[in-house]
């Protein structure tokens, strides 16, 4: 396959929609003044790999995930300060929850949410990195369904071709 193949309109349109959701996700974080607006970005690369209807499942249990490894970050870095052997029992802990409660695709970003909140310094409280990892993943998520709603995407030329013709 020709260069120009591979980079076809949908690939080209796929990717400027992805780019424009990503700058409006930090600019977002930015504007509630978020220290970590990053994060925004990072959530909505994540959902803007999926169509609408599999982002909407995904979206909810990803938000899940982040909810329940602030909650564990927040409970288990107040009284462990950066302890490596608890940090990994919260994630063997999270793990269980998580398929406890069905949501399979919680458990990645509950065990991000976890390892930013206990290994990573922090200039502020733990209560208050938990709440802000928390806004800036559904800032992210948000953003990436609001653009996949508005501008879907762009189905690629063997898709297209595949699709039967309404005469």
């Amino acid at each position: 396959m020709t260069f120009a193949k591979r980079i076809s309109v949908p690939v080209a349109a796929n990717s400027a929609r992805t780019a424009v959701a990503a700058v409006i996700s930090y600019w977002v974080a930015g504007l509630f003044r978020l220290p970590e607006a990053y994060w925004a970005t990072i959530s909505t690369l994540v959902v803007m790999q999926s169509t609408l209807g599999a982002a909407w499942k995904i979206s909810i249990e990803r938000l899940a995930g982040t909810v329940l490894g602030a909650m564990m970050g927040a409970l288990l870095a107040e009284y462990f300060p950066v302890n490596v052997p608890i940090f990994g029992l919260g994630v063997f802990a999270l793990g269980i929850v998580c398929a406890a409660l069905s949501l399979d695709n919680a458990y990645r970003l509950a065990g991000v949410t976890l390892a930013v909140i206990m290994l990573i310094g922090r200039t502020a409280s733990v209560g208050t990195v938990a709440f802000h990892r928390f806004v800036e993943v559904a800032i992210g998520i948000l953003v990436g369904l609001a653009i996949t709603a508005v501008w879907p995407e762009a189905p690629t030329l063997e898709e297209a071709a595949s699709e039967p013709q309404h005469e």
